[in-house]
C-alpha cells in the first residue's frame, strides 16, 4: 500500500527538470521529491544546499528515495540551467494595473499548451519559501508562471506549488489527445545564451536613454522566447540582431 510499480517513466518527462533555489525547510525538499515522482519526473536540481539529507527529508520523500539519491546539487542558478532550452520561473507575486512592465505571467495550463509536442530540456524554477525568486533571478527566465490563487492569500507552500505545475504537465501528456511523438525541437541551450548576449549587445549600443535600456532588453528577449523559436529561426533572427548591433556600435564610434 502506498508503494510504486516497477514501470517505465513517461518518455515525455525525460527533459523536464524541477529546480529548487535555496529551499529552507527539509520537509519541503522531501515532499517535492515525492510529488515529482508522483507525476513521473525524476530530474530534481537544488541550488544552494548540500546534498546531505536529514531524516526529515528522507521521511517526507516516502518511496521517492531514488529522487534524492540522484538529485543534482549546484552552487548557482546559471549552473543548474546550463543544459536547458527553456527556463520557466515561478512566482506568486503579481503586478497590478494596465502598465505591467515585468511580470507577464502565464498559468500552468498555458505553459503545457505551449510546450506540447516539443523536444528540449525545460526547467521549472521555484524560489525559497519565504521570498521566492528574486527579480534578478526572474530576469534570467524565458517565461514566467503563476498559479491562480485567491488574492487574499496567494502564496502557496513550495511542495504544493510544485505539485500543481507537475499535475498540469502530466495531465497534458497523459490525455488521449496528447501527442506521442516530438514534432519540433526547443532552442539549443548554447544558442539561447548567444541570443541573450546579442540582444543585450544590441540594446547596449542603441541610441536611447540608459534608464530605458534594461526594460527594452528584457522585453525583446522575452517576446522572442515566448514564441518558443527553433534553432533555424533564431539563426535568422541573430543575423538581423547582430547586424543591427554592429551598425549601432559603428555609429557610436
Amino acid at each position: 500500500m502506498g508503494g510504486r510499480l516497477d514501470i517505465e517513466m513517461p518518455v515525455e518527462n525525460t527533459n523536464i527538470a524541477i529546480v529548487l533555489v535555496s529551499p529552507k525547510y527539509d520537509g519541503n525538499i522531501g515532499a517535492v521529491a515525492r510529488t515529482i515522482l508522483n507525476f513521473g519526473i525524476n530530474d530534481l536540481r537544488i541550488v544552494g544546499r548540500k546534498g546531505e539529507w536529514s531524516d526529515e527529508v528522507r521521511n517526507r520523500a516516502k518511496h521517492a528515495q531514488k529522487i534524492l539519491d540522484s538529485c543534482k546539487i549546484y552552487d548557482t542558478v546559471n549552473e543548474a540551467l546550463s543544459d536547458c532550452s527553456v527556463v520557466v520561473g515561478t512566482s506568486g507575486k503579481r503586478e497590478l494595473g494596465d502598465k505591467i512592465s515585468f511580470r507577464h505571467f502565464v498559468t500552468p495550463e498555458e505553459i503545457t499548451d505551449r510546450l506540447d509536442g516539443v523536444e528540449g530540456r525545460v526547467a521549472f524554477v521555484f524560489g525559497p519559501e519565504d521570498i521566492g525568486l528574486t527579480n534578478d533571478q526572474l530576469h534570467e527566465c524565458d517565461l514566467l508562471l503563476t498559479i491562480p490563487t485567491w488574492e487574499g492569500y496567494p502564496i502557496l507552500n513550495l511542495s504544493h506549488a510544485v505539485s500543481i505545475v507537475c499535475y498540469a504537465w502530466y495531465s497534458k501528456i497523459s490525455s488521449t489527445n496528447s501527442k506521442t511523438y516530438y514534432d519540433s525541437r526547443l532552442l539549443d541551450p548554447e544558442l539561447r545564451r548567444i541570443l541573450k548576449s546579442e540582444v543585450s549587445r544590441l540594446v547596449k549600443n542603441m541610441p536611447t536613454k540608459e534608464h530605458k535600456k534594461h526594460g527594452i532588453e528584457e522585453t525583446l528577449f522575452r517576446v522572442i522566447m515566448r514564441g518558443l523559436p527553433k534553432d533555424d529561426e533564431v539563426h535568422r533572427l541573430l543575423g538581423v540582431i547582430s547586424q543591427a548591433a554592429d551598425s549601432f556600435q559603428d555609429l557610436d564610434q
